[in-house]
């Protein structure tokens, strides 16, 4: 058998592959994928991303790998059998029109339901049925729209890829030609007469040709591209302007050297690509640079409870997951990572990743993936994988859980830019008509200068930018917004409410009392046992103060949101919570909270709950009474009002007895009377409300209340912060509105140099790129001004 040598990383392939099936292996070394058109020759192979040259049948062929169940187990994140989930690295993402066309998959599709485009690391995860698509179908529809993903299989680790140098050479190629053009044409710039270059200028004119040629078909080729394919998918990106304004000046060049007419415009030509490649270039060196992607890995609050071998539970931070590790998975919380069902009765709801909120009942040894939601009890698993943050928080921006949410601001920037190149359209024809009437050798110049200079990237990236490094910013200091559209809602609030247990109140400070029959062993650790499987800040402190018992395995857990806990052991049974969910009727009225228990229908008596209040309570309430409508809406009974009516401000609203449903009712009121909502609320019984509000602030006491009801999650620690949160998000809109404001100047100044033939297009080339790197220097340093007032 004949071998060769890798063509990324030189290993031999005698040594390195690893045979797939009979069509495909993989270099052991740098893990690209080939295909082989002969098993017994490998000669006859080439490389499935690089394959230069590549026959029509070749390119047809090129995908089959991908119709090997092996290797798409490899590169799937999620595969329900129904539902499969990938993310693709695309190299040539580099501007705002590529991530609107990456995120409208759907629209070319309706086998697609999400796509979500991380542009620092030039990703798209992509959410597809499969029951008419498939992930090779996928790859086909991102290469005929020009965006080509790089697949490799080591471990498909996103990111880890080979270094992408096909800009270089373009940019390489382009700038050699254009210097050897304008060096041939300095005779006609200075009008130099003489007869040896009167009789050798068309000489020197074809090979000014020639040296376009490069440019033109390699060089460009991704501007031709880009513009064809989005024209053929009915979709006006940015690059049909700048395709048209160089097949001009090509054609219009060609056509006065071959009927000897003048010299052309290689050189602007030549010089056009040069600098829009050069500005390209730096581009993606300021976005790299200046690299916004949240990186949750050192700082996320979320926690999950570790089982030890010696049985004893820990908190752990959920980036500590370690593969092998036992975990307990509460009730209602999110399973973290791809695991094994060990212990309990899984009842797995997928909705937070698939957007079907049908669940599946698991068995033991049966395979969990991440981002489902256990919904009956608790459950015990072994891991299988260490977490990914960035899918977490691509779990939590899934827009299924943001329908009534409005994205108002993105949607008008994409607005904004599409509208905007059909404006630059229509100014360019229509100024190049004008000077064909008035001086028809502007008219050329005028048409590609207008298409340049008014690119809308500036206006696109203002936004984007603007809003990540704020996330970025908000991250550290232990505020995490799940996706940008939450920063322009929360500038926008105008009325705010609280919850008060687990939200102004500090659960960790908490002091228990218990009041009744003495539990016996069995009842205790049956008490122990429910609530263990509860996610609840009142269980979770409950649990913690309780002494030691064996944990036993729950036949039956039902959590009534609002009102309690059922559970039920062999003949046990127990109920926990409010005085009528447990069958007691002669309560008194008391000034603290209280839960209440009872055994096999028979009352045992009352945990209380001394709270204490959050540190900086009052002093945050009188920042934000000058600004807002405060209201708290409590779940407790009014024991607590003559407090909170000391400490708050006299203004602020006090609501007690409230139901769940009785939160979302009122906030849904407000919201019809024109109020915008702010709701701050702990987790669980909250859910209803902080997804029906405008925004919704989950409280985090590194427990797991990780759920898409809310849209942001606060470390408890922060909470006296809020008020600073709330004003640097009015700050981000208005560094906003300065940029667009910029880049509409930019836009007026220039066009109007271009309109009246004052602009050259290499000029123009050079000033295109300059402003969208100027936007996004101005919006990186106001937005870190901001974010030093924060600390």
């Amino acid at each position: 058998m004949k071998h060769k040598t890798c063509f990324h990383c030189g290993l031999d392939s005698s040594s390195s592959e690893i045979i797939y099936d009979d069509k495909s292996f993989c270099c052991n070394g740098c893990k690209t994928v080939y295909e082989i058109f002969s098993a017994n020759d490998l000669t006859c192979y080439y490389d499935l991303q690089q394959a230069p040259g590549a026959t029509p049948k070749e390119i047809e062929g090129k995908y089959n790998f991908l119709d090997n169940a092996k290797i798409v187990e490899n590169l799937l994140e999620f595969d329900d059998e129904k539902t499969q989930i990938v993310t693709l690295y695309i190299p040539h993402i580099h501007c705002s029109s590529c991530i609107w066309i990456l995120e409208n998959l759907n629209k070319l599709h309706t086998s697609i339901s999400a796509s979500i485009v991380n542009f620092g690391k030039k990703t798209v995860r992509v959410t597809y049925n499969i029951e008419d698509f498939s992930i090779k179908a996928l790859v086909k529809l991102l290469s005929s729209v020009g965006y080509e993903p790089f697949i490799s299989l080591d471990d498909y680790s996103v990111g880890k890829k080979n270094i992408d140098r096909s800009l270089i050479y373009k940019l390489g190629v382009a700038g050699f030609a254009f210097g050897n053009i304008m060096f041939l044409s300095f005779p006609e710039y200075f009008q130099v007469n003489g007869f040896w270059i009167e009789k050798y200028a068309p000489v020197f004119r074809w090979v000014m040709f020639t040296f376009s040629l490069p440019v033109v078909f390699y060089s460009a080729q991704d501007y031709f591209i880009s513009a064809y394919k989005g024209l053929r998918s009915k979709i006006l990106n940015m690059d049909v302007p700048i395709a048209l304004g160089a097949a001009v000046l090509f054609l219009r060049s060609t056509t006065e050297i071959v009927l000897d007419i003048g010299t052309g415009f290689f050189d602007s030509l030549s010089g056009l690509i040069f600098f829009l490649l050069l500005g390209k270039f730096f581009q993606q060196k300021t976005y790299t640079f200046l690299s916004f992607e949240r990186d949750y890995k050192s700082y996320f609050p979320i926690g999950i409870t570790k089982i030890f071998s010696d049985t004893s539970e820990a908190s752990i931070q959920v980036y500590d997951i370690e593969k092998g590790d036992r975990l307990l998975i509460r009730n209602e919380e999110l399973i973290p990572v791809d695991c094994i069902l060990i212990k309990g009765n899984a009842r797995i709801d997928y909705s937070f990743v698939t957007g079907e909120s049908e669940a599946v009942s698991k068995q033991s040894g049966d395979k969990l993936f991440a981002g489902g939601k256990q919904l009956n009890g608790s459950i015990e698993v072994d891991v299988l994988k260490t977490v990914e943050q960035s899918y977490l928080t691509q779990l939590w921006s899934n827009d299924v859980f943001s329908k009534n949410k409005e994205d108002g601001f993105t949607t008008l920037t994409n607005a904004i830019s599409k509208r905007f190149t059909i404006a630059v359209l229509s100014i360019a024809m229509i100024s190049t008509l004008y000077w064909l009437f008035i001086d028809s050798s502007k008219a050329l110049n005028v048409f590609t200068s207008v298409l340049i200079i008014a690119c809308p990237c500036a206006i696109a990236l203002a936004a984007p930018f603007t809003f990540g490094n704020m996330l970025r910013i908000f991250g550290k200091l232990k505020f995490y917004a799940k996706n940008a559209s939450v920063i322009e809602q929360l500038a926008a609030i105008d009325t705010i409410i609280f919850d008060k247990t687990g939200t102004i109140t500090a659960n960790k400070e908490t002091a228990i009392a218990y009041d009744g029959l003495k539990l016996s062993d069995d009842e205790e650790s049956l008490l122990k046992s429910t609530l263990r499987n509860s996610n609840h800040p009142l269980s979770r402190s409950l649990y913690s103060l309780l002494e030691e018992n064996d944990i036993v395995t729950l036949d039956n857990f039902q959590e009534h949101i609002g009102e309690g806990i059922a559970a039920k052991h062999n003949e046990d049974s127990i109920k926990i919570g409010s005085a009528p969910f447990v069958g007691y009727t002669s309560e008194t009225a008391t000034l603290n909270t209280a839960v209440h228990v009872s055994a096999n229908n028979q009352y045992k008596g009352k945990f209380t709950f001394y709270n204490q209040y959050r540190q900086g309570l009052s002093t945050l309430f009188n920042q934000l009474k000058k600004h807002y409508d405060l209201v708290i809406l409590s779940g407790d009974n009014a024991g607590e009002k003559e407090n909170l009516t000391k400490l708050l401000p006299a203004k602020t609203k006090l609501f007690f007895n409230q139901k769940p449903e009785d939160k979302l009712e009122y906030i849904k009121h407000h919201q019809n009377s024109g109020a915008k909502v702010l709701m701050i609320g702990d987790g669980l019984n909250d859910a209803g409300a902080l997804a029906q509000s405008n925004v919704g602030i989950a409280i985090s006491e590194n427990v797991n209340v990780f759920s898409p009801a809310c849209d942001v999650i606060l470390d408890a620690t922060k909470f006296n912060q809020l008020y600073h949160f709330i004003k640097a998000s009015k700050s981000a809109i208005k560094i906003i509105k300065w940029s667009f404001a910029l880049s509409l100047i930019y836009n007026i100044i220039g066009l109007y140099f271009a309109v009246t033939g004052q602009l050259s297009p290499v000029v123009a080339a050079i000033l295109m790129p300059l402003s969208s790197i100027s936007i996004v220097v101005f919006t990186t340093i106001c937005t870190n001004i901001v974010g030093r007032k924060l600390k």
